[in-house]
């Protein structure tokens, strides 16, 4: 549902059967059913709305029938807000040994045990029904960059022909994304984007970028695709990002996004801040008593300096993975707040420049 808009940028909402979320939105990713280092309750407290969970991870350990068995995805991993699975279909051609790749599906090593899979369209779609998310991804095929374009082609018309077997798949009330692919070629997007847009998704994703291309490829990729999608549908660009890609990005009209980059960075040390990034590893904050970012309100900021912080990173201490990552998901939910409410006030222009001034290496 769409509320309002500034120039491209929107603002609006999508229902599930866990709760309504607000867009633009952040989700933070959950591979194993668990954002790393975060409880339930703390990323509550941080305003998540929604997150990602893997299907290809889960599928493989501990198996959706035991997920099933025991109640479902929220239940398992003690989460009742809303959750979006992805196929898998990434991890397998990125992840696992010995593909095939056919009309069919994907045949595939497990990187875990060595086991033999099949992964088609239609058991994509019933692991994540198994699993229980609310908002599901079509099987598609991710290609590298760079490729052919002779490549492409075959692979755009697998992934349209794919997403009409996830459709026909489709047994619950689970929502499901189309997703367009075409590499770096903005015709085959626009193919993809046009034979999958009059098919009942309840929203489509953008896939296949943040693969090793550049920053502006990236983004005229996604000008490309958004172009030929429809207005009133939520459009998931997906794995990015930074923030100016984040803020590129609803400038050119996308709603949600994942990465791991703000919960990977905590990890290695590296913080998110409004006056641009900022590594504990430096020496520079063995004795600052400076919190991480003075105008943030978080727990770790309000709490502690960064000379308590890069001590518990350099003496890889578990609190050093938490308490970064509190601080850098509140930056990137707080983030999307603000492009919400610039949305709103139709300053959307304004934030951008800001972010960019940041963040623009």
């Amino acid at each position: 549902m769409l509320d309002c808009t500034d120039g491209s940028a929107r603002c609006g909402r999508f229902l599930t059967s866990h709760g309504s979320v607000e867009t633009p939105i952040f989700m933070p990713v959950g591979t194993l059913a668990t954002v790393k280092a975060m409880t339930p309750e703390v990323l509550k407290s941080l305003g998540t709305q929604i997150i990602l969970s893997n299907t290809y991870h889960l599928h493989m350990r501990p198996g959706e029938d035991l997920i099933a068995a025991l109640g479902g995805l929220h239940k398992f991993m003690g989460w009742d807000g809303p959750i979006l699975t992805d196929s898998g279909g990434y991890q397998v051609f990125s992840l696992a040994k010995l593909v095939k790749i056919n009309d069919e599906g994907v045949q595939f090593t497990s990187h875990i045990d060595g086991s033999r899979h099949l992964l088609t369209p239609e058991e994509a779609v019933r692991i994540q029904e198994d699993l229980g998310a609310d908002i599901m991804m079509c099987l598609d095929e991710c290609v590298a960059y760079p490729s052919t374009r002779e490549y492409v082609e075959v692979s755009v018309r697998r992934t349209i022909q794919w997403a009409a077997r996830c459709l026909a798949a489709k047994k619950t009330g689970a929502a499901l994304f189309g997703i367009v692919q075409g590499g770096m070629y903005p015709d085959l997007r626009e193919v993809c984007s046009q034979e999958l847009s009059p098919l009942p998704f309840d929203g489509f994703s953008i896939g296949g970028l943040s693969v090793g291309e550049d920053h502006e490829i990236m983004m005229n990729m996604v000008e490309e695709t958004v172009a030929h999608l429809p207005a009133d549908k939520p459009r998931y660009l997906m794995g990015v990002g930074t923030p100016v890609d984040i803020v590129e990005s609803v400038f050119r009209g996308v709603d949600m996004f994942d990465c791991v980059l703000p919960t990977r960075n905590a990890r290695n040390g590296m913080l998110f801040t409004r006056h641009g990034k900022m590594s504990l590893k430096q020496a520079t904050y063995r004795l600052d008593s400076s919190p991480p970012d003075e105008s943030c309100t978080c727990y770790t900021c309000r709490n502690f300096s960064r000379a308590y912080l890069r001590h518990l990173f350099v003496s890889g201490e578990i609190l050093s993975s938490i308490l970064n990552t509190i601080h850098n998901l509140h930056f990137y939910l707080e983030l999307m707040s603000d492009i919400r409410h610039s949305i709103r006030e139709h300053r959307f222009r304004d934030l951008k420049k800001k972010v960019k001034e940041m963040y623009d290496d």
